[in-house]
Order: C-alpha cells, then sequence, then structure tokens
C-alpha cells in the first residue's frame, strides 16, 4: 500500500507511544491544579500562595526537563542507542504519576515534577533523534510532521477527559470478597500510569535502534554552538532554529495564564477558553504532517518563514481584540479570538516541524540526539517562559505580553531571513516564492 506521507512504520508505532504518554501527562495539566485546591494536600506552601504553588508545580516540569534535553541528547549519540533512554524515561513518567495518588503534601508533589521532569529529558529529544535517525532526506518533512500530529493528539485529548474522571469519582471496584474504594484523582493518577505503561510495552515490542554509530566524545562537538563555525552567518543555523522555536512557543504559551482576564473581557465561560486554548492545538493536528510532507518537495526555509511572518499578526491579534471595538463590528469577539488563536497554530505548525526537518538535514548521521535537543529545549524553555513572564507584564496592560511575544516572533522573522539558509535541494517551486 503507497504511503502517501511516506512515513517510516516504526516513526508511526514511536508516535502511537508518544500519543499515549502525552494523554496520561497532560492529564496532569488539569488534575494538578484540582488536586492541590483539593482537602488531598496540605503541609508547608513555602510562604506562597495556593495560585502560586500550582503555577511552580506545572511550570516544574519545563524548567527541569529543557536544561537537561542536549544532556541525554548528547549521552544518547555516544552510546550509540535511543531505546534505552526512552524506556527508562517511560519507567520513570508511570512511576511518577502512580505516585502522585500517593502524595499528600507540597514538597511531594514539587519531588515528583521534577522525577517527570528528568523522564522528559530521557524522553522528549531521544524520540525525536529516533525520528530522524529512521527517516530519510527524501521524507524528513513527514516522519516529522507525523510524529507530533500524534503526540499533540494525546496532549489535546487528554485534558478533555481529565475533569471528567476527577468528577466521576470515588469509584468502586469489586473482586470476590474483595472491595476497593478510590478517589477520581486516584483514578486519573492510576490512568496517567498506565498510559505511560502502554507507552512502553509498544516501544519495547515495536522499535528496534537504527544502526548509527556511536561517538566517542573527543572530536569537541558536545557542546552547543552558538555562533556559525563556518563564517557564512553570524549564528549557527541550528542555534538560530532554536531562537525562533523558543520565540515561537512562548508567544504561544502565554495565553494560558490569563484565562481569567481573557473570559472576563470577552464576557465569556470558561468552556470557550478551553475552546480557543484547543484551536491552537487542533490547526497543529491538521497540518502539521500534509506540511511537514510538503516541505520534503518544496524546501523547509520558505515554510519557517512564512511561519514567523504569520507568527507576528495572529500573536498581537489576540491582545488587540478585546481592546478595540472595531474587531467586535467583524464578528463576535469570543469567536475572533478563536480564529487568532487558530491561525497561530497554522503559523506554528509552518514552523516547529520544518524547523525539526531542518536540523535533521543539518545534523551528522551520529549526532542528531545533541542537534535536535538545541530545539526540543528551546520549545519547552519557551513553553514555560510564556506563562511566567505574562503574569508579570499583564501588570502594564493586557495587550503588553502579546505585543512583547509579537515582537519577539517579528525578531524570529529576522533571523529567519538572514540566519537560515535550505540545506537540501527543493524538488519542486512554490508559485510567487520560487
Amino acid at each position: 500500500m503507497r504511503n502517501p506521507l511516506g512515513v517510516n512504520p516504526q516513526v508511526i508505532a514511536l508516535a502511537l507511544a508518544r500519543m499515549s504518554e502525552s494523554v496520561g501527562n497532560s492529564f496532569l495539566i488539569v488534575v494538578l491544579p484540582l488536586f492541590i485546591a483539593s482537602d488531598f494536600v496540605s503541609g508547608n506552601a513555602f510562604g506562597l500562595t495556593e495560585v502560586a504553588i500550582t503555577g511552580v508545580v506545572l511550570s516544574l516540569f519545563g524548567f527541569v526537563n529543557s536544561p537537561l534535553q542536549p544532556f541525554t541528547g548528547r549521552l544518547s549519540d555516544r552510546s550509540g542507542r535511543r531505546k534505552i533512554f526512552v524506556l527508562f524515561g517511560l519507567v520513570l513518567i508511570a512511576a511518577a504519576s502512580f505516585a502522585y495518588s500517593l502524595a499528600s503534601s507540597y514538597w511531594h508533589l514539587l519531588g515528583l515534577r521534577v522525577l517527570q521532569g528528568i523522564a522528559g529529558a530521557f524522553i522528549i529529544p531521544t524520540t525525536v533523534a529516533l525520528v530522524n535517525d529512521l527517516a530519510a532526506e527524501g521524507n524528513r518533512g513527514g516522519n516529522m510532521g507525523t510524529y507530533n500530529t500524534f503526540r499533540l493528539v494525546g496532549f489535546g485529548v487528554g485534558p478533555i477527559a481529565a475533569g471528567g474522571v476527577v468528577d466521576a469519582g470515588p469509584y468502586s471496584l469489586s473482586l470476590g470478597d474483595i472491595s476497593v474504594t478510590f478517589s477520581g484523582f486516584d483514578a486519573a493518577f492510576y490512568f496517567a500510569a498506565c498510559t505511560a505503561t502502554v507507552a512502553f510495552v509498544l516501544v519495547t515490542v515495536l522499535i528496534r535502534d537504527p544502526d548509527i554509530e556511536p561517538t566517542d566524545g573527543n572530536d569537541g562537538s558536545g557542546g552547543i554552538a552558538v555562533f556559525d563555525q563556518s563564517g557564512e552567518q553570524l549564528l549557527d543555523p541550528v542555534f538560530a532554529l532554536g531562537v525562533i522555536s523558543f520565540f515561537m512557543a512562548a508567544g504561544i504559551a502565554i495565553f494560558a495564564t490569563l484565562g481569567d482576564l481573557v473570559n472576563a473581557k470577552l464576557d465569556q465561560g470558561p468552556t470557550m477558553f478551553g475552546l480557543q486554548f484547543s484551536a491552537f492545538v487542533l490547526a497543529q493536528i491538521l497540518l502539521q504532517a500534509p506540511i511537514g510532507r510538503a516541505t520534503d518537495f518544496y524546501g523547509r526555509r520558505v515554510f519557517i518563514l512564512v511561519g514567523t511572518i504569520l507568527l507576528v499578526p495572529t500573536t498581537l491579534a489576540q491582545g488587540l481584540i478585546p481592546e478595540v471595538a472595531l474587531f467586535g463590528e467583524i464578528a463576535p469577539d469570543s469567536w475572533l479570538m478563536f480564529g487568532a488563536r487558530f491561525f497561530q497554530g497554522v503559523a506554528g505548525a509552518m514552523v516547529f516541524a520544518p524547523a525539526l526537518a531542518l536540523a535533521g538535514d543539518i545534523a551528522p548521521d551520529d549526532r542528531s540526539g545533541s542537534t535536535l535537543s538545541v530545539l526540543t529545549m528551546a520549545f519547552g524553555f519557551g513553553v514555560a517562559f510564556g506563562p511566567l513572564v505574562s503574569g508579570f507584564l499583564v501588570a502594564w496592560g493586557f495587550v503588553v505580553p502579546f505585543a512583547v511575544a509579537a515582537f519577539l516572533a517579528a525578531v524570529g522573522v529576522v533571523l529567519a531571513l538572514t540566519q537560515v539558509e535550505e540545506v537540501i535541494t527543493p524538488q519542486r517551486t512554490i508559485p510567487f516564492f520560487g
């Protein structure tokens, strides 16, 4: 059967595993704030308010795993093995997810979130490196796009179901004379552990390490190159792609912290905010795979450039929609916000998968783990940085965090224009772009 996206079957299996793990892991985005606000957690909050400790707990995952990713990516390069790193990370994820059911204090949650962050550092760069190793130059974009699509489906489904699982508790199970009762929170944590276990089984059974030569670590290539050693550009192209990915992720994530303000300004409920938040994910799910495959024919750089340009107005519009009366005459503000988030998702789809594919084109065969970890680390930092900084910037006005993010996206446009070059020879020409 012909595969129109040119996707390696092992990449599909790996994508399914990441989708399973992402469903459970994204459960925690909804469940942990509810758990912290419940009577199940008490003790010393380190002088922080409940809202503040919730923000710290949620952000820890990104702040712990992001700086570790270059190290785990490099270790996988030096060993010539990826699968064992993924499996180890999944074991940690499963164990930490189950252990939440035993937690009773804030420091338990902080410790478990740190453990999950370490697990993410083992999983994220090595799975992306695996996709890169399994793909070829002519189908790398399609493989990266498909992998990201499945992962995002898992990330999008989890939060939708999480609240229902918690609300439906407590649960009772009877096995003969033995009856077990557990809360909705416990059920959510058990489910998260099960999804990581399913991912572990899929990787164990269906994934094999590709034939790559281990690096000896003596060639001086283990660090992150900031400047272009060839002298043709100012910045190393992979580093430039990482900066662009950071700006994109931060601009996307600032919306998450401002839910109450958005709802008040647009006179809407939390359901509409959830739709607006998920609009970005919806666009990514629909477009990552076809855009990734299109880059195999038309090249990567043009998509990255158009995507970064589109990020500027779609990000700024989110700050202007509640403030500019003219927008309300075009369509209801809530749906305009949905549209802005959706087209921001279109922009994101045009940036991240092509950027990963381009970095994969640049990466030497024995260093894809350390090379691609630059982008995954940058994206993780952006997702953690965006919500944190928007909470401070909004004090100067609702539009300010969006304006700052749009400015950073504009800097990304300059970087894409001046520091990123095409590596593969495009097979076809895009009309009007050449």
